[in-house]
C-alpha cells in the first residue's frame, strides 16, 4: 500500500510537471534545449550519453512495431489537442474581426446581447441627436436601427434545421460596415421583401442561392444578393428593418449601431447617454461587443481541449512506459555491456530518455501536421450568443502547433523517465546472466 501511494504521488507530480511544461513560453523551452545540446557536446558525460543514444537509435528498425505505439499515441494526442484549440481560436478570430473601434452599438441598459435588448422607436430620434455620432455629407447622423430575428433553415451537412440570424438593418448599415461587400447580385431594395445573404450562411444552409425564394414568417422573400465580410456577419441574412419588423410583428428595435465622430467620439457619446435620463441605454464599441461574445465559448473549448488532451496524454504516457520498459528489458545485455565498459548511470538515463523524446517529437510532428492539413481553414458553424449559428473556420496557428509539440516532448519526457532509471539501476552481472 505504501509503495502504491508513493507511485501515485510520483505520477501526480509528473502530470503537474507535464502541464507546467506545456505552458512554458517558447524562449524558456529554447533555453532548455540549447543548454541540453551544449551539455551533449561539451561534457564527457554528454558525449557518452550521445554515443549510447546512437546505439539505441540504430536498433530502432528492429523494434519499430513497438516504438510505433509511442509515435501513434502521441500523434493522436497532439492532433486532437491542436484541432480542439484551433476551433476555439477560429471562433474567437471571427468575432474579433467583427466591428471596429470607429463604430458603436447601443443596447438597453444591462443587456449582454441583442436578443435581450429593446430600443423603442421613439428613442431613435433622441439617440440621433446625441454628441459623438458622426454625420454624413447630407448632415444626417450615420446610424442604423436594427432588429435580429432567429429563423430556421436546413443545413447542407445533414438537412436538420439550424438557427440563422435574420437581421433587419437601416439604410446606413452599409456605410457603418465598410468591410461588407456585395459579391453576387445586388443590395435589397427598401420596402421590398428582398434579402441578401452572407457567403458563410450560403455555404452552410440550403436554399440561399441568389434568385431563390424563401418562406419566412409565412411570406415569400427573394434572395437578391450575396455579401462577404470576413467576420460573423457572413453567417447572417439581411433585409430592410422596416419590412422585417412588421413581418414578425416587432414594434421596437433591439440595437442601434452608430458611426463615431473622431477619436473621442465614443467617450462623448457615452457621456451624452449617461446625461439623458430618458435613455436608459448602454454603449460599447462594436469591436469590444463582438469580442466579448466569443469569450465564454472560447474558454469552454480551450478547457475541454486541455482536459481531453490531458486524459489522452496520460494514456500516451502509459503506452510510452510499456514500450520503453519492454525496450530496456530487450536490450538488457546491451545496456549491461555499456555499463561494464564505463558508461555510468547518467549517460544511460539520458540515452534512453533521448530515444523516447525523439520518438515523441516524431509523433508530435505527425499529429501537428495532420491537424494543420485536415483542419486549418475547415468551415463549421456553432451556436453564438444570439442563439443563431455563427459560421467560422478552424485556425491552426504556429502558436498552437508549438504548444502541440511541447505536449509531445512532455509526454516523451515523462514516459521515458522510469524506464531510463530502471536501465541505469540494472545490475551488470544480473543483466548479463538474464540475457
Amino acid at each position: 500500500m505504501k509503495k502504491f501511494m508513493i507511485n501515485l504521488g510520483i505520477a501526480l507530480l509528473l502530470v503537474i510537471g507535464l502541464v507546467a511544461w506545456a505552458v512554458l513560453p517558447w524562449y524558456l523551452v529554447l533555453a532548455v534545449v540549447v543548454l541540453f545540446v551544449l551539455w551533449l557536446l561539451l561534457t564527457r558525460s554528454g558525449r557518452l550519453a550521445w554515443e549510447a543514444a546512437k546505439i539505441g537509435l540504430a536498433s530502432l528498425p528492429q523494434r519499430w512495431g513497438a516504438s510505433s505505439v509511442i509515435v501513434v499515441g502521441i500523434a493522436g494526442v497532439v492532433g486532437v489537442l491542436v484541432a480542439m484549440l484551433a476551433m476555439g481560436e477560429g471562433f474567437k478570430a471571427t468575432l474579433n474581426q467583427t466591428g471596429s473601434d470607429s463604430s458603436a452599438i447601443i443596447l438597453r441598459a444591462g443587456s449582454q446581447a441583442e436578443t435581450n435588448s429593446v430600443i423603442t422607436r421613439d428613442q431613435v430620434p433622441l439617440i440621433s441627436s446625441l454628441a459623438g455620432i458622426s454625420r454624413g455629407a447630407d448632415g444626417r447622423p450615420v446610424i442604423s436601427p436594427e432588429l435580429s430575428q432567429v429563423v430556421n433553415l436546413p443545413s447542407k451537412a445533414d438537412g436538420t434545421d439550424s438557427n440563422v440570424q435574420f437581421r433587419g438593418v437601416g439604410p446606413m448599415a452599409w456605410t457603418l460596415r465598410p468591410k461588407l461587400k456585395i459579391v453576387e447580385g445586388r443590395k435589397f431594395n427598401p420596402g421590398m421583401r428582398e434579402l441578401v445573404v452572407g457567403r458563410g450562411a450560403q455555404k452552410q444552409f440550403v436554399g440561399l442561392e441568389v434568385g431563390k425564394q424563401l418562406k419566412l414568417a409565412n411570406q415569400m422573400w427573394t434572395v437578391v444578393g450575396a455579401f462577404s465580410s470576413g467576420d460573423s456577419h457572413d453567417s447572417e441574412l439581411w433585409a430592410d428593418v422596416d419590412v422585417l419588423g412588421p413581418a414578425y410583428q416587432r414594434q421596437a428595435f433591439q440595437s442601434v449601431t452608430v458611426k463615431l465622430d473622431g477619436k473621442d467620439g465614443f467617450n462623448r457619446l457615452k457621456a451624452a447617454l449617461a446625461g439623458d435620463p430618458r435613455l436608459k441605454l448602454d454603449v460599447e464599441t462594436t469591436h469590444n461587443y463582438y469580442a466579448k461574445q466569443s469569450e465564454g465559448l472560447t474558454k469552454l473549448i480551450n478547457i475541454l481541449g486541455k482536459v481531453i488532451g490531458t486524459i489522452m496524454a496520460i494514456g500516451a504516457v502509459f503506452g510510452a512506459l510499456n514500450t520503453m520498459f519492454a525496450a530496456v528489458a530487450g536490450r538488457a545485455r546491451e545496456i549491461a555491456t555499456m555499463r561494464a565498459i564505463g558508461f555510468r548511470g547518467v549517460p544511460v538515463v539520458v540515452a534512453v530518455m533521448l530515444e523516447t523524446m525523439l520518438l515523441a517529437l516524431l509523433g508530435g510532428l505527425i499529429g501537428a501536421g495532420l491537424a494543420w492539413l485536415v483542419f486549418n481553414g475547415y468551415s463549421v458553424s456553432t451556436l453564438g450568443n444570439n442563439f443563431s449559428q455563427v459560421v467560422f473556420q478552424f485556425k491552426v496557428s504556429p502558436e498552437l502547433l508549438w504548444n502541440g509539440l511541447k505536449w509531445a516532448l512532455g509526454i516523451g519526457l515523462v514516459g521515458g523517465l522510469f524506464p531510463a532509471l530502471r536501465a541505469a539501476r540494472l545490475p551488470v552481472t544480473e543483466a548479463l546472466r538474464a540475457a
